[in-house]
């Protein structure tokens, strides 16, 4: 007689199914009837519908909404990168072209001599502002050489961004290194204090 196997039920099997699914998927899509299925390959989000990136343990990647797949693969291939630094109209312009057009980029600010030597080797000029998408290099703002260049590298004209997206905060464009701390001062040392002539010895006592 051959030992008697047990088999799961239907429920526990989909459960497991579906656990093993979400264990090797990179994304989670809720549908717009709530429906979740778990996928390796990016996917458009449909109407209504929600796309999470995950990690390798399928727990959400980031917080940060995920962009749509016509922004996802000019992102991957033509990062785009603006110069700038502070009191500067014409990089107002080019953050502004940036904002309304809807191309996610992130801001360097160049304050220092090594951020203007860092921007001479990475766009050529010691110009702001600057802008590189992917390789190339744009120096001053020129809203036509912008505008071409970002259709170029294939970036929507119009804004493609999902609700609540925000570019980084701008940071510097060569990290600074935390300044050595000041050797504290040692207070000045007291005086010996003076012993009494002795009486007698010929000293003045007062």
């Amino acid at each position: 007689m051959q030992p008697t196997r047990s088999h799961p039920a239907p429920a526990v099997l989909l459960a497991l199914l579906l656990a093993a699914g979400a264990s090797h998927a990179q994304y989670k899509v809720v549908g717009p009837d709530g429906r979740i299925t778990y996928t390796d390959r990016p996917v458009a989000a449909e109407p209504g519908a929600q796309v999470q990136a995950l990690r390798r343990d399928a727990s959400p990647a980031s917080s940060a909404p995920l962009l749509p797949l016509e922004l996802r693969e000019p992102v991957a291939r033509f990062p785009v990168t603006l110069f700038t630094s502070s009191d500067c109209p014409p990089c107002d312009s080019g953050r502004k072209l940036l904002q309304q057009r809807g191309v996610p980029y992130s801001e360097r600010l160049v304050s220092s001599d090594d951020d203007i030597a860092a921007l001479q080797r990475l766009s050529g000029g010691r110009t702001v502002p600057a802008l590189t998408v992917g390789s190339q290099a744009l120096r001053g703002f020129q809203d036509a050489d912008w505008q071409g260049t970002l259709d170029l590298a294939g970036y929507p004209k119009t804004s493609r961004l999902p609700r609540g997206w925000a570019p980084p905060p701008p940071a510097p464009l060569v990290t600074r290194s935390p300044e050595p701390a000041a050797p504290a001062q040692r207070a000045p040392a007291e005086p010996p204090p003076q012993t009494p002539a002795a009486a007698g010895s010929g000293g003045i006592r007062f």
